[in-house]
């Protein structure tokens, strides 16, 4: 079978099917899987260190895209800022206002994609975390960089994350089938999955899944571009920012060449 073009799509997006947006928010929860976000333990930790490179003291107003159930904005909140989180799955939103209310924690959250980015602001700081860049296209890339300056102050600072060359020479390409008769993350009945992992030149990778079930077939296209330091703050210089630290992640461990991710701090330089 001919490998797809670079960053195809298909179907209908997932995140809104009702077992899988409920497998997504489990996985999300569960403190100690790191398929759907961080160990809580990490996000503690990444939090904590957000607040040291950009104290609420002098950014105030933080926006979180890509927020998932609210695990960073609720930390977030709690250490100080006032909180705007976007998220475009219902079913996590939904979760993170009523988790918010339960609390007692002002976090405004918004049903949205953050390719059309519509938050208010403007904002003091932003994160996107989770290596959530890497899994867009490169002009997707370029739109989210131009919509999250536009929502941020001059000198506002940006906390972004993605998976560096080390995690790609790390990705093992091949095939593979599995059985699920009892259900499983893709479907809630019997169904088979079988899963094609794919390089594409020497900075990106696809997994191809494929679920097949009596109600017929159905595929999905994990994709992610990974990035060396140079290439990272050569997007974000495109879109006026300026790299004002490099980590090995988004807790602030120090970068290094066998760091499976970087981490940046980057400024947004308006133009006067």
């Amino acid at each position: 079978m001919k490998p797809p073009e670079r960053y195809a799509v298909t179907g209908e997006p997932f995140w809104d099917d009702e077992h899988i947006s409920s497998q997504m928010l489990a996985a999300h929860l569960d403190p100690a899987y790191e398929g759907a976000s961080r160990a809580h333990a990490f996000i503690d930790r990444s939090a904590a260190w957000i607040a040291s490179v950009a104290p609420p003291e002098g950014h105030p107003r933080l926006l979180d895209a890509g927020c998932g159930p609210g695990l960073y904005a609720e930390r977030l909140a709690r250490a100080g800022y006032a909180v705007t989180g976007v998220e475009f799955s219902r079913r996590s939103i939904d979760y993170a206002s009523r988790a918010a209310a339960r609390q007692d924690l002002a976090i405004d959250y918004r049903l949205q994609n953050y390719l059309e980015l519509d938050a208010g602001g403007p904002f003091d700081a932003a994160i996107m975390i989770y290596c959530d860049y890497g899994a867009l296209s490169t002009e997707d890339r370029r739109t989210v960089l131009r919509k999250l300056y536009a929502h941020l102050k001059p000198g506002g600072l940006l906390v972004l994350d993605v998976f560096s060359p080390c995690a790609f020479d790390a990705f093992a390409e091949g095939r593979t089938w599995e059985d699920h008769p009892d259900g499983g993350f893709w479907r809630p009945g019997p169904h088979l999955e079988v899963q094609r992992r794919l390089k594409y030149g020497d900075d990106a990778t696809l997994e191809q899944i494929a679920i097949v079930d009596e109600a017929g077939a159905a595929a999905c296209h994990l994709w992610n571009t990974y990035f060396a330091p140079e290439a990272l703050a050569r997007e974000l210089e495109a879109a006026g920012f300026a790299v004002e630290s490099l980590h090995g992640d988004a807790a602030g461990a120090p970068y290094a060449a066998d760091s499976p991710t970087i981490a940046v701090v980057a400024r947004a330089c308006h133009q006067a």
